[in-house]
């Protein structure tokens, strides 16, 4: 199997495992609706193991185009095979999430909510805060970063290492997902979005293009920045695009506090106007 094709095979079943837990969780006349948030997070952990295992061995799986720039900014990966892994994953993550509209096809006619058929698809803010939500992401896919570089230095038995990284999944979305719903992959997220968009779902609604950017953005800078924090910190080894990177996330930061600032005001003023 080439590096190509296990990204996307290995995408596609983080996908279909990941957001099929969230469609069993939230569709209705589901067995699984409501068991809740526990589930879900358990149930991405789970997912991220088996797309590991799966096919680890011949690309490494990074499954995510952030773990793929925070490994190629820390050196431990070459920057000409980075196109090609991240395009894999989209293509992946947008071949799963079909899979999962076939799967629960008669659950999307029994569930009324369009924000709820969103939700299987695609991550949205607990509270909807520019600044708030991109940090969160940054954060988050920071820690993801991190932690997997960390597990990798240490020794464990034969095979363990991608079951590890699945409890990191459940880590971070047990302490840190409940204000974004923790993306920490832009594949992840814009991937099955675009299926959303471009799939005949019965009631489907916006797929909030506003929005999409966040879980995008936050994740390949916080990724990018854990790659480069863990060779700066863990290994003692400095370089330029450490400065450069937290720069272009201040940027980043700050335009976010700008627009939250005219979303405030425009709010303000259609209330004036009402």
């Amino acid at each position: 199997m080439s590096p190509f094709l296990a990204e996307l095979v290995g995408t596609a079943i983080l996908i279909i495992l990941g957001a099929g837990v969230c469609a069993g969780v939230n569709l209705k006349k589901s067995f699984a609706q409501n068991s809740g948030w526990i589930v879900i997070t358990m149930g991405w952990g789970l997912a991220v193991a088996v797309g590991v295992y799966a096919v680890g061995q011949y690309s490494g799986a990074h499954l995510n185009p952030a773990v793929t720039l925070g490994l190629a900014f820390k050196g431990d990966f070459p920057w000409k095979d980075v196109p090609s892994y991240i395009l894999a994953q989209f293509l992946g993550a947008m071949i799963g999430s079909a899979i999962v509209y076939l799967h629960y096809l008669p659950h999307w006619k029994a569930t009324n909510d369009p924000g709820v058929k969103l939700g299987v698809f695609a991550t949205g803010p607990a509270i909807p805060h520019y600044f708030s939500n991109l940090l969160s992401e940054m954060i988050g896919t920071f820690v993801l970063v991190v932690g997997i570089l960390s597990i990798g230095a240490n020794k464990f038995t034969d095979g363990l290492n991608p079951f590890i990284v699945g409890f990191l999944i459940v880590s971070i979305g047990l302490s840190l997902g409940g204000t974004t719903g923790y993306a920490i992959n832009p594949a992840r997220d814009l991937g099955p979005r675009i299926a959303h968009f471009l799939l005949p779902i019965h009631g489907k609604g916006s797929s909030n293009w506003g929005y999409a950017w966040i879980p995008v953005v936050g994740p390949a800078l916080g990724g990018s920045f854990g790659g480069v924090f863990y060779k700066a910190v863990f290994e003692g080894k400095m370089t330029q695009a450490l400065w450069w990177i937290l720069a272009v996330i201040l940027v980043v930061l700050a335009v976010s506090l700008l627009l939250d600032k005219g979303e405030k005001e425009s709010i303000k003023e259609k209330r004036l106007t009402a």
